[in-house]
């Protein structure tokens, strides 16, 4: 089964600098973590504070959750952190 993101919860870690959200492979839950270098890269200007960074996930979720499930395919683990690295082409 394919990972998906039903739930459209996430939240701004303060501690790891990153904004966590959770995918569903099944009945498995796993763990994201897109820190504020990998947001910044997706949109530059944005302001580096928590409403800045959760709103720069709300506006890429698309992008965000297709590069989840790339990083998700290579190893199965339960947390995942996503970096700029794996938003370049």
């Amino acid at each position: 089964m394919a990972l998906n993101f039903p739930n459209q919860s996430r939240f701004y870690d303060a501690t790891r600098r990153a904004v966590r959200f959770w995918g569903h492979d099944s009945a498995m839950e796993a763990s994201f973590f897109v820190n504020a270098d990998a947001l910044k890269q997706i949109k530059p200007d944005v302001q580096a504070d928590e409403d800045g960074l959760l709103g720069a996930f709300d506006l890429n979720r698309n992008l965000i959750y297709a590069t989840a499930a790339k990083v998700y395919r290579r190893s199965r683990k339960g947390s995942y952190d996503l970096s700029a690295n794996d938003f370049k082409s």
